[in-house]
């Protein structure tokens, strides 16, 4: 444990991705705190004004830190098993951390409804609860809460905005009946 007089260095860089900006966080381990877009992205600017006015912390710049820039690039690229790679940081109450972890589980080109996944924690009644907390998920697309859809199969709210959640999902054939509405990724 860290010395309470001692900040927590957290490691930011950015990536163009073909849905928008993308601002990366991690920690000097490399272990992901944060995922999102720059853009239309509700969630963003609190916690970035968090990091940035608790003295706890201090937020570099780095190019590529944990390899996570370059693993979003290989993901936009075509390599679909890129971000399965990439180290996650625990953070978040025991619920979440079950419903994030939850969350990696579900395969690449696959979709999931909340009642599944609540299924899947051992929560059956706890539907609205697992819905929260995919939507606190901090890391986004490495932690694929795009992939959890309605149960009639429609696409439900994502942090990023729908248009994304289309494309992140087309992007992967989870679901082979949507165009991708953004043009196709780049080779």
């Amino acid at each position: 444990m860290a010395n309470a007089s001692e900040r927590i260095v957290l490691l930011r860089d950015e990536l163009d991705s073909p849905l928008g900006r993308l601002v990366v966080i991690t920690e000097t381990s490399g272990a992901l705190r944060l995922i999102a877009w720059l853009e239309d992205h509700p969630k963003l600017e609190p916690v970035l004004l968090g990091y940035a006015r608790d003295a706890r912390y201090e937020v570099r710049g780095a190019s590529n830190p944990g390899g996570a820039t370059r693993a979003l690039g290989e993901y936009f690229a075509g390599d679909l098993g890129a971000l399965d790679r990439l180290e996650v940081a625990e953070h978040g109450t025991p619920f979440q951390r079950r419903v994030w972890r939850a969350l990696r589980d579900i395969g690449c080109g696959t979709t999931l409804s909340y009642g599944e996944l609540a299924r899947r924690i051992g929560q059956p009644q706890a539907v609205r609860a697992v819905g929260l907390a995919n939507g606190q998920n901090p890391n986004n697309l490495v932690v694929p809460c795009h992939r959890v859809i309605g149960a009639d199969g429609s696409l439900t709210g994502y942090g990023g905005g729908l248009r994304r959640k289309r494309w992140l999902l087309a992007h992967e054939r989870a679901l082979p009946e949507l165009e991708l509405p953004l043009g196709a990724p780049p080779k």
